[in-house]
């Protein structure tokens, strides 16, 4: 895949020297590519994959755009980075949630299901989690990036089975509650029963 040009007219200087944390440090290869990938993470995030330049994201993270393709072959491969950042927070956070189960929930619920709901209702506070996650199913007309995404999500899916045990028709109304949660935040409904009011107006309430 050809190299991404920018689309600004901003130049950067031709090289920059990975800047010293103090003390002397210089900044390690693997430092630097964790802070490339947090910048990504908020560029994408707010322009997607084909809305971003690069040299945002240089300038976002203090680098030149040469140091930058030096770390990330291509834009798409800094994309699934970011990609694989956000994924990788949502199994974080998932599996710490599985370890504290809502037990006091009052209904016939799963106290797993209820405890990683409410945590990821918490996560989409974070504007730039919940776009970027939609930017990345926007992106899938990609196939390298379809194949990505379609991988960490089942890997959540299968993540979320294991912890809660619970049937297959359970989790499936539990990820298309996520999904409404992810339009409800997109819109910034603050929450769900204004969200679902909101977004249904106009439909009569079914009288059975």
């Amino acid at each position: 895949m050809p190299r991404p040009t920018s689309t600004t007219t901003r130049t950067q200087p031709a090289s920059r020297t990975p800047r010293s944390t103090g003390a002397g440090h210089r900044l390690s290869a693997d430092e630097r590519r964790v802070e490339v990938v947090e910048a990504a993470v908020k560029a994408f995030a707010s322009s997607g994959l084909h809305g971003t330049s690069t040299e945002e994201i240089a300038r976002l993270a203090g680098v030149s755009q040469p140091y930058l393709f030096r770390l990330f072959g291509t834009k798409r491969d800094l994309f699934v980075a970011a990609l694989e950042r956000m994924f990788g927070r949502l199994e974080h956070e998932f599996n710490d949630a599985a370890d504290k189960p809502l037990v006091d929930v009052p209904y016939d619920y799963s106290p797993v299901l209820a405890s990683i709901g409410n945590r990821y209702g918490t996560l989409l506070q974070d504007q730039s989690l919940l776009r970027l996650q939609l930017h990345g199913f926007a992106a899938c007309d990609d196939p390298e990036i379809r194949a990505f995404v379609s991988r960490r999500f089942s890997d959540l899916i299968t993540l979320v089975s294991e912890r809660s045990g619970v049937p297959g028709t359970e989790l499936r109304d539990f990820f298309a509650q996520g999904m409404l949660m992810n339009v409800a935040a997109a819109m910034q409904l603050d929450d769900s029963a204004l969200a679902w009011g909101q977004i249904c107006e106009g439909v009569a309430e079914s009288t059975t």
